[in-house]
């Protein structure tokens, strides 16, 4: 029967590619592949600013998903939220590994060195530190916030991530996402006020 006939690649869900791939079908984390890898390597580009480094990211993301296929579980969530937390995580690992090495000292014999070094006489100084003084007091706020709520809001400002996106990758219903990004907002906005009050 017509019906009965087979599936080609291109048309399976993610779910059933995923078992392929499981089984050690290529060809199944191709089309995965294919379907997939501009997200992955934009939610990676958004967090880690590097596009050589999104793209090792990339090229990882699916390797884990070759190596672990087996262990994804359908009723868990569907196979981009799995497959957009494998990416998240490791772009915000290597994000902080690159951002926790200490910094090479400047060779001062190295005169475009130094001079790189030096402050930009064009520079706005009360502006530049009004500008740390904010981005202090938002850090501080941020820190006020509840766990899940400050997820949505990095995740959304921070690394430019859609909230859709954001409910993909973390697995959570879009509604929910919403109402924890205006939660969070209001309760930064409230923050903000406070201090600016008290200051």
């Amino acid at each position: 029967m017509r019906s009965r006939e087979l599936v080609t690649p291109e048309q399976a869900s993610d779910e059933i590619l995923t078992a392929q791939v499981a089984r050690g079908n290529s060809a199944a984390l191709e089309t995965l592949y294919d379907r997939h890898a501009s997200t992955v390597l934009g939610i990676s580009l958004k967090v880690t600013g590097d596009r050589a480094v999104a793209e090792d990211i990339l090229q990882e993301t699916f390797w884990r998903v070759w190596r672990s296929a087996a262990t994804y579980e359908a009723q868990r969530g569907s196979f981009t939220s799995w497959l957009f937390r494998i990416a998240r995580n490791l772009a915000i690992d290597t994000y902080r590994r690159q951002n926790t090495r200490p910094q090479a000292v400047p060779d001062m014999d190295d005169t475009d060195s130094a001079l790189e070094q030096m402050p930009d006489p064009g520079m706005d100084v009360p502006q530049q530190a009004q500008s740390v003084f904010v981005r202090r007091q938002v850090r501080a706020a941020m820190k006020s916030l509840p766990q899940v709520q400050r997820q949505v809001i990095e995740m959304a400002y921070f690394y430019g991530m859609t909230r859709q996106e954001i409910a993909e990758a973390t697995g959570e219903a879009l509604g929910t996402i919403h109402t924890r990004a205006r939660l969070g907002l209001q309760k930064l906005r409230d923050e903000l006020d406070r201090e600016e009050f008290e200051g």
